[in-house]
């Protein structure tokens, strides 16, 4: 390859910014039978979906390397039950009560590295897991529907749900976690079996390395299309200067990029020919008021807070990667209301006049001061300080400390913080995001022991638990998306927790790499079989 002399400098200083800082960067350069993605991450921690403490680089392996029964389509969410599609599954049914599932298991699919076809009794192993309270797994939580699993043949799978899932493909068969592990492969390997996984991908493990990264090559026996490109490098850059820089000199294809305002805009003076994929509407970002402190234990005080908020100003500081919510529930999925829909008194138009007088009603005609703190992290602090600048208008004064990431969930999980700011990504599932954020049963506790109900809702005052059993005993998907409705509107009058925007996941992509299909939605990983280089 010709190297100009804008080039080699650029190449040159991503070398010495990343070696002056004591990070290695990958030694891939545009090879012709690679691509190469490097995530905001140190180092990777493994490759087995079931594993804890993943970080969002391993997943985008994981979903390479592993298969679910369905599937999202390529580059978005299934947004409704007619909307996923078959993968190991090839065709499923469901109960007029929707608490039965019954999978049909496409035949002939072969597991890495000659561990032979992948059959029901896999299936049952992967769910096993899950369902055995002795066994520590990630994403348990999101098994806890199911009674059990049973297998009438080798192509066969059953699950008996305790209660009505009428997305039960979206909450828990088509997830990561989700991926069908070979048991053979997965008692053969015990612990190796995290760096030396064996799925059915499209991509196999060839090498995991902890400075290296991990690099798959695709799979001659997998039961689709063979991938358009033969390898993979996931690469893994904590840095954002050096991950940066590995882009900008062309050592890597695709980088995880930075939510923050202004990111993007630098990218493209840097290269207008950038492509950014991202997702729609990436992480929730919520505003919980902790209705055990005051002055938040007063309903104007609330609502002044709701008033002061410009969620629209606050999105378009990020340009396209995030968007005004009204509910907590985003505008893209079902369940979600508009203003229009709600009634004046819950619509909270940008009004800083009225959340003057209401904090003038609530006996702070001069103003209040409310003690809390946020993460470092660029998403979470630039949002606060945001916030934070828009309530002083009013006169509320955000006394905001801002600390290490680990630190701020450590003690948002000991009840410290007045207000903490929650960043989750959810699929269109509409009820998970009530069941970990305002429903009684996850309420924060001070010994560390309870959930992501900071607000204590539902127990420091009455909440929407009625509500959210209702919802969950309806197996009618529209008229659960209508009691959703409801769950919005509830939170809306009583404002215990906040929507404040979504927040895109992005990724910058070289021009010379196409991906195959345009990304619209889903989690913070798509495939990367249909991408291709192009130059």
């Amino acid at each position: 390859m010709a190297l100009s002399r804008r080039r080699f400098l650029i190449n040159a200083g991503a070398a010495s910014a990343a070696a002056g800082i004591g990070l290695h960067v990958p030694a891939a350069f545009a090879q012709e039978d690679m691509i190469t993605i490097a995530l905001a991450a140190r180092a990777p921690t493994g490759v087995n979906p079931q594993q804890t403490g993943l970080t969002g680089g391993d997943n985008w392996a994981i979903y390479q390397v592993f298969n679910t029964l369905v599937r999202n389509p390529d580059g978005k969410f299934a947004n409704r039950p007619e909307d996923f599609e078959p993968s190991l599954a090839e065709s499923w049914e469901r109960s007029e009560d929707a608490k039965t599932w019954t999978y049909k298991l496409r035949q002939g699919v072969q597991f890495h590295k000659g561990y032979g076809e992948m059959t029901s009794e896999d299936v049952l192993f992967t769910f096993g897991r899950h369902l055995d309270p002795e066994i520590v797994t990630g994403g348990k939580v999101n098994f806890g529907n199911i009674a059990s699993v049973d297998a009438p043949d080798a192509y066969t799978v059953v699950f008996t749900l305790k209660r009505p899932d009428p997305l039960f493909n979206g909450s828990a068969i088509s997830i990561l976690t989700g991926s069908i592990i070979s048991k053979k492969a997965f008692e053969e390997k015990g612990e190796g079996f995290n760096t030396d996984p064996v799925g059915t991908g499209s991509y196999e493990v060839e090498s995991f390395d902890e400075t290296q990264g991990i690099t798959l090559v695709a799979f001659a026996e997998h039961f689709g299309e063979q991938p358009a490109t033969p390898k993979v490098q996931v690469s893994f850059i904590a840095d954002t200067t050096a991950r940066t820089l590995a882009f900008a000199s062309g050592q890597v294809d695709m980088i995880e990029g930075v939510r923050s305002p202004g990111w993007i805009p630098t990218m493209q003076q840097r290269s207008a020919e950038t492509i950014f994929d991202a997702t729609s509407p990436g992480s929730f970002n919520t505003l919980h008021l902790n209705l055990t402190r005051g002055p938040l234990d007063d309903i104007r005080v609330r609502q002044a807070i709701r008033y002061a908020i410009d969620n629209a100003a606050l999105a378009s500081a990020y340009g396209p990667m995030a968007n005004p919510m009204v509910g907590i529930i985003a505008s893209q999925f079902e369940g979600s209301v508009t203003k229009e829909e709600l009634p004046p008194e819950l619509q909270y138009n940008y009004d800083p006049e009225k959340a003057k007088a209401l904090l003038a009603e609530a006996g702070y005609p001069n103003g209040v001061e409310i003690a809390c703190y946020t993460s470092q992290r660029e998403d979470y602090s630039a949002i606060m300080l945001m916030v934070q600048e828009q309530l002083r208008t009013v006169g509320i004064t955000l006394a905001l400390d801002i600390i290490d990431h680990t630190a701020f969930h450590a003690e948002n999980r000991a009840d410290k913080n007045a207000m903490p700011l929650n960043s989750s990504s959810y699929g269109p599932v509409p009820l998970n995001v009530f069941l970990q954020q305002v429903s009684a049963a996850a309420e924060v506790k001070a010994d560390g022991t309870g959930q992501g109900n900071f607000s204590h809702y539902g127990v420091a005052m009455p909440g929407i638990d009625d509500l959210l059993t209702q919802a969950q005993d309806e197996p009618d998907f529209d008229k659960r998306t209508a009691i959703v409705k409801e769950i919005e509107k509830k939170l809306l009058t009583d404002l215990p927790i906040l929507g404040i925007v979504t927040l895109s996941y992005v990724i910058a992509r070289n021009p010379r790499i196409d991906l195959g299909f345009p990304v619209e939605s889903g989690f913070a990983y798509w495939p990367l079989n249909r991408a291709r280089r192009t130059a």
